[in-house]
């Protein structure tokens, strides 16, 4: 399965390109809208600032192809940062591609970042998470998502509170956490996200 990692110039790339190929994918990172375009499935990931890498999408016209693959119906996967470039401004700095409605706030907690393990709890039937309710998995991030829908979201964590872990809706899904750091359990996050991906 042909994956697109799109490239906005920062990231744990190739760590992730390596968890995907153990998941099955033949992943490539690429600053080529086509390559976006054409690949089964199309993943957002990272670290860094939202504004930072909202421009690196939009320098090479990625921004453009990844908003044509879901106004078509075809799945982005978003990671980390990835995840909060699907939504709009950012209280980081910056506006992402707002394909999902809602907020991107920073953290408001006693310890920021959230940095570490932390169990998910799974809040709807979803593919991503599937049969990860319960797991352990890695977070760094000082901001977080929350959508206006709140059945957008499909599971969380306790950080302080309430904190959305990952989203599904439509052609978009979404992780705060890292998968390729999470040990098994994120290789059968990537596992779920290929195989969400052949189900739209």
């Amino acid at each position: 399965m042909k994956v697109a990692i799109a490239d906005y110039g920062a990231g744990n790339l190739r760590s992730l390109g390596c968890a995907l190929v153990r998941a099955g994918a033949q992943p490539v990172v690429t600053i080529d809208p086509a390559v976006v375009a054409d690949a089964e499935l199309a993943v957002i990931a990272g670290v860094g600032h939202v504004g930072s890498a909202a421009c690196g999408l939009a320098r090479h016209g990625l921004d453009e192809a990844l908003r044509e693959r879901v106004s078509e119906g075809r799945p982005v996967a978003g990671i980390c940062v990835g995840l909060q470039l699907l939504f709009g401004e950012s209280e980081e700095g910056g506006c992402g591609l707002g394909l999902v409605e809602g907020s991107v706030p920073h953290l408001r907690a006693r310890r920021v970042p959230h940095m570490g393990w932390n169990a998910l709890r799974v809040e709807r039937r979803n593919m991503t998470l599937e049969g990860l309710d319960g797991a352990d998995v890695y977070f760094a991030h000082s901001f977080a998502v929350e959508p206006v829908d709140g059945s957008v979201a499909v599971a969380s964590v306790d950080h302080d509170g309430r904190i959305v872990a990952a989203i599904e809706s439509g052609p978009l899904a979404g992780v705060q956490f890292h998968p390729e750091r999470s040990g098994a359990a994120g290789a059968r996050v990537l596992a779920n996200l290929l195989r969400w991906s052949r189900s739209e």
